[in-house]
């Protein structure tokens, strides 16, 4: 009988390099932005692999610095950051985030954005348009006031001097569910800070709904805010709510990929 002994050909396969690339892939994965530091119950359950399988790639991955150890857990290894950075070298920032927000458009069927702070306003600055025929107006250069609408609250979440700026002056309403009490937006930009994103309903526009969540760069400052938008009956609070791990997984590879890091986080 010809062939390999079942041994050979079951080691051949387990040392498969493509299918121990796939197995780290999905270690990888499994971190997120609300998920950034896992034990390994829970890279085994998000994988699905044998805990032996796990601690052997686990182990590897953390003695090339691929992982961080933090006790009896786990992170992305910083450097990451390091082979991030040749990637995007001399390549502007918009064009880093422009395919990550035409992935994100077609995750959600949605108009993706991204606003960044120009004095007391927000401008559109990239856009990846839904191809549903009823959508919400949004254009590259679109200025708009930064107290109404996520993507505002969550810039001003992580620029406190432009919100003490901004409340020294009357925020006027745009809708009836507008923000126009400093106090008031003080608060929700806290509670912003605090969650890592935003979610709004009717804030600019009556019958609209957007949530949004920062981007930063090499220094952890601010770079802008990625947005999902959309009509409320497409978008209501639940599916805001159900697109948030999407939202804020788009916001950390942008913020990767053009060699930024959180707040929080030391220097590469």
């Amino acid at each position: 009988m010809s062939g390999e002994p079942a041994g050979k050909a079951t080691a051949k396969s387990t040392n498969n390099p493509l299918l121990v690339l796939g197995k780290i892939t999905s270690i990888l994965d499994a971190f997120s932005l609300t998920r950034p530091v896992l034990t390994l119950a829970d890279i085994r359950e998000a994988t699905g692999m044998p805990t032996s399988t796990v601690q052997r790639l686990v182990t590897n991955l953390t003695s090339q610095g691929f992982l961080d150890r933090e006790e009896d857990a786990y992170r992305i290894g910083l450097k990451m950051a390091y082979w991030a950075a040749p990637a995007t070298r001399g390549k502007a920032v918009l064009d880093v985030i422009g395919p990550l927000l035409k992935d994100l458009r077609d995750t959600t069927g949605e108009t993706a954005c991204f606003f960044r702070a120009e004095q007391h306003y927000r401008v559109c600055v990239a856009l990846a348009e839904t191809r549903h025929a009823l959508r919400r107006e949004m254009h590259l250069g679109k200025i708009l006031p930064l107290h109404a609408g996520s993507a505002g609250r969550v810039i001003l979440a992580w620029d406190p001097e432009l919100l003490a700026e901004l409340v020294k002056n009357p925020l006027p309403p745009l809708t009836e569910s507008t923000i126009t009490s400093s106090e008031d937006l003080e608060t929700v930009v806290k509670q912003t800070r605090t969650d890592g994103f935003a979610i709004t309903t009717e804030e600019r526009e009556s019958g609209a709904s957007g949530l949004s969540a920062p981007v930063f760069d090499s220094a952890a400052g601010l770079v802008g805010a990625v947005t999902i938008s959309g009509p409320t009956m497409r978008m209501p609070r639940q599916v805001c709510e159900d697109w948030v791990e999407t939202l804020l997984q788009t916001a950390e590879r942008m913020t990767r990929l053009i060699g930024g890091r959180f707040p929080g986080e030391p220097k590469a």
